[in-house]
């Protein structure tokens, strides 16, 4: 597999994603569903934003192994939040995560009225091998 990544600016290298992945020569993509803070019974969390954020991004980085993929191919992650407000001050989370994964991907944020039940972060991604 074979990866470039476009950037017209520099600017959203401080935000850890890049404007567009192009990938080559893949041998297979996984389309993951969106993963939040539900556990594994399938409670979903009454928890703080931060909380649900990391717990999303274990779920995540699970359906992404047990396929037999690694977290470094994603190529593009959606975050659904019902409060980029509230996101925002624990988006580090989120770039501590894409950084120590080495992980070069599309990004786009989109805030929403609601997600399931109490959930207020999902991150859906697509990875390639």
């Amino acid at each position: 597999m074979e990866k470039q990544v476009y950037n017209p600016w520099t600017w959203q290298k401080e935000r850890s994603y890049h404007q567009a992945v192009e990938v080559k020569n893949v041998t297979g993509t996984l389309y993951v569903s969106g993963q939040t803070a539900i556990d594994e019974y399938g409670i979903s969390s009454t928890a703080d934003m931060k909380t649900q954020l990391e717990l999303a991004i274990r779920n995540l980085e699970k359906v992404i192994t047990t396929a037999g993929y690694e977290c470094k191919n994603i190529v593009r992650i959606t975050i659904f939040t019902t409060s980029t407000e509230t996101l925002v001050p624990h988006f580090q989370t989120f770039q501590n995560w894409v950084n120590t994964h080495g992980i070069e991907q599309a990004l786009t944020v989109i805030e929403v009225a609601s997600l399931f039940e109490t959930l207020t972060v999902e991150l859906e991604a697509t990875v390639v091998k």
